[in-house]
């Protein structure tokens, strides 16, 4: 193990324990036995030093068939997911080559993950930092890379290799546009695997004392499969290496069929490609299995209410294929697949209902009409809504809290008495704002209201929606929600789905 997976270095890390768990000749607590004592983790003199030798984990509240199943919890590196390994790798690679000089400036494409942990070891090195990443990725990555201090570039997430705004080639232009960079190209940077054989695969085969039976890992740039796979090839020629693909990579028709296609569209981020990277050996996978984005997401939802673990998006593919695997076996067999990142940064997309809903990947009842086009419908307490009696001062609040921009106004019989809007809000403010934000929603709200009733047809929201209004949908009996602009594009989006 080389010095830069710190914990290597020190024989109380996770990587001296075995699969049935930790060391027993020290660390040993007050009232435990020695035998199931924790390890003591050491004190570290850099946050660098802390990258790799995570802890191994095995599930056993998830169906895995006749299987044993266990994940390496790379989420546990200090950035939080595996890419900590190849970003300190490529770095310290191309310090070594002179290809990167003090003072110089890293660039480097990315869905996300491999940004972080480049900006992590950036940071603590004194490179600037510029990545350019597919507008698919979720704003807390882009967030998270901002507060870093690295330069986030958006491109577009819709084209392919090729095209002048794909995000690789945007990024190796603008590396040869400036002085003194670096383009880190981790789908061709051999640093990027070796990274796996020497650090990711090792440790999993001590680990699991040497007893693997199959990995299960996706492709993002290529390095784990490469990587984890040869090594553990070359200690075991039987151990099956499997692809977990998302559905509309061209990868997986590969390895199966030997089939190429024309790459699709996925929601999953970090994994899955339009083309195999050159790092990438197809030779020692398997087998591959196509997961569909929902499967991914439930999977990944799966995983934090059965086993705690909150994980990101490509471990949904990651584990919906492993659990495939496992459940198709006829003997037991040991199976090790990886925790990539935590889900921290998902927070806002699969763990949010509301964004499963709006993509049609939580099925709720239907009712075919137009109640089937409320985006947060009212009976279920899904909108927000606010009494005629409620301060302005607390609608802007609650816009903000909720990323709304207009609310129905309701009274104490929960029929809607108006629509409280940005506009009205706006108004209120320009007038007098410190007086009216104390004042009464009933005073600026629009109480003109363009009110249908489920049966009727959809097309009977366009004219409300050039006049600039949003629709209330409600009969004698109930109010159901409110339909905007954008619902009913969700609405037709879903269709094509």
């Amino acid at each position: 193990m080389p010095a830069s997976t710190g914990r290597g270095r020190d024989a109380t890390g996770p990587q001296s324990a075995g699969v049935g768990g930790a060391r027993s000749d020290g660390g040993a607590q007050s009232g435990a036995t020695a035998a199931h004592a924790p390890p003591i983790a050491p004190v570290y003199g850099n946050v660098l030093e802390m990258i790799g030798n995570t802890p191994m984990l095995e599930l056993k509240r998830m169906d895995a068939g006749p299987c044993r199943l266990f994940v390496k919890l790379e989420n546990q590196n200090p950035g939080n997911s595996i890419k900590d390994r190849i970003a300190l790798t490529m770095i310290a690679a191309a310090e070594k080559s002179g290809r990167l000089k003090p003072g110089g400036t890293i660039v480097e494409a990315t869905a996300g993950n491999t940004g972080l942990a480049l900006a992590l070891v950036a940071g603590q090195k004194g490179y600037r930092l510029i990545v350019v990443v597919p507008d698919k990725m979720s704003d807390e990555k882009i967030s998270h890379l901002r507060a870093m201090g690295a330069e986030v570039v958006l491109t577009r997430s819709d084209v392919q290799k090729g095209h002048p705004e794909y995000y690789q080639d945007v990024a190796e232009r603008i590396s040869r546009e400036r002085t003194n960079c670096f383009y880190v190209n981790q789908f061709g940077n051999e640093a990027n695997p070796e990274a796996h054989f020497t650090t990711t695969g090792p440790e999993i085969w001590q680990q699991m004392e040497g007893k693997v039976d199959a990995f299960v890992a996706g492709v993002g740039s290529g390095g784990t499969v490469a990587g984890v796979g040869r090594f553990l090839k070359e200690r075991n020629p039987r151990c099956e290496i499997v692809l977990a693909d998302p559905v509309g990579s061209i990868l997986a028709p590969l390895v199966n069929d030997g089939r190429t296609i024309e790459p699709g569209s996925w929601l999953v981020e970090g994994i899955g490609e339009d083309f195999v990277p050159s790092i990438l050996d197809l030779e020692i996978v398997d087998t591959a299995y196509a997961i569909p984005d929902s499967e991914a997401f439930h999977t990944a939802r799966e995983l934090l209410r059965r086993e705690g673990i909150l994980a990101g998006s490509s471990v949904g593919t990651l584990l919906g294929a492993a659990l495939r695997y496992c459940r198709e076996q006829k003997s037991p067999k040991r199976v090790v697949s990886l925790i990539c990142d935590s889900g921290a940064k998902y927070l806002s997309k699969m763990f949010n209902d509301f964004w499963m809903i709006d993509n049609g990947f939580i099925d709720r009842p239907k009712h075919g009409d137009l109640r089937d086009l409320i985006a947060r419908r009212h009976l279920e307490g899904e909108d927000f809504t606010v009494n005629p009696e409620t301060p302005v001062l607390q609608v802007i609040k609650r816009m903000h809290l909720y990323g709304v921009s207009q609310m129905a106004v309701v009274d104490e019989h929960d029929k809607v008495v108006g629509i409280i809007d940005e506009s009205d809000v706006l108004l209120a403010l320009t007038h007098d704002a410190k007086s009216n934000t104390r004042r009464h929603v009933r005073e600026f709200m629009t109480s003109r209201l363009e009110t249908v009733r489920p049966d009727l047809s959809v097309d009977s929201l366009l004219p409300i929606f050039r006049a600039d209004r949003v629709a209330i949908v409600a009969d004698d009996k109930h109010f159901y929600g409110i339909i905007t602009r954008i619902d009913l594009i969700n609405y037709w989006r879903r269709q094509l789905l």
